[in-house]
C-alpha cells in the first residue's frame, strides 16, 4: 500500500472512530442526563457545541481522506459491481445520514437549551440521536466488513 494511501486509512479510520464514539458518548451518557435534569443549559451547550465541531472536522476529513482512498483502489466500475465497491456506496450513504442527524438534532438541541430549557429539548431530540448512534454502529460494522 501506498504510504499517501496508509496515511489516509489512518486519519479516516481515527476520526471515524472520534466521530462515532461522540455520537455514541453523547446518545447514552449525556443526553440521558439532560433528561432527567441533572445537567444545566450552559455545559450542554457547550457539549452540543463540542460534538456538532467533531462532527464537522470528521465529516470533511472523512469525505477527502475516503474520497482519496476510493480513488486509489477503484474505478466506476467496481464500485458499481464488486460487493466491496457496494459497501463503499454504502458508507457514502451513512455518511451522508449521520451528519444530518447530528446536524439536525443539536440544532433543535441548541434552540431548547437556548431558551434555558433541558429537559423537554432532551426528550425531543432523544430519537434523532437515537438514529444517529445506529448510524453510526452501522459505519462501524460497514468498516470493518470492507476489511474483512
Amino acid at each position: 500500500m501506498a504510504i499517501d494511501v496508509t496515511i489516509a486509512a489512518i486519519v479516516h479510520m481515527a476520526f471515524a472512530g472520534l466521530w462515532t464514539g461522540s455520537v455514541l458518548y453523547f446518545v447514552g451518557a449525556v443526553l440521558p442526563l439532560a433528561r432527567d435534569g441533572e445537567l444545566n443549559a450552559a455545559p450542554l451547550t457547550a457539549l452540543t457545541d463540542r460534538l456538532t465541531t467533531i462532527s464537522r472536522v470528521s465529516a470533511v476529513l472523512l469525505f477527502l481522506t475516503g474520497s482519496h482512498i476510493a480513488a486509489r483502489r477503484y474505478t466506476v466500475e467496481p464500485l458499481t459491481g464488486d460487493p466491496n465497491g457496494h459497501l463503499v456506496l454504502t458508507m457514502v450513504a451513512l455518511w451522508l445520514v449521520l451528519t444530518a442527524l447530528v446536524e439536525i438534532g443539536a440544532s433543535r438541541f441548541g434552540d431548547g437549551l437556548a431558551e434555558r430549557k433541558v429537559r423537554e429539548p432532551a426528550r425531543n431530540v432523544l430519537t434523532i440521536f437515537r438514529l444517529a448512534a445506529v448510524v453510526a454502529i452501522g459505519l462501524l460494522i460497514v468498516a470493518g466488513l470492507l476489511l474483512g
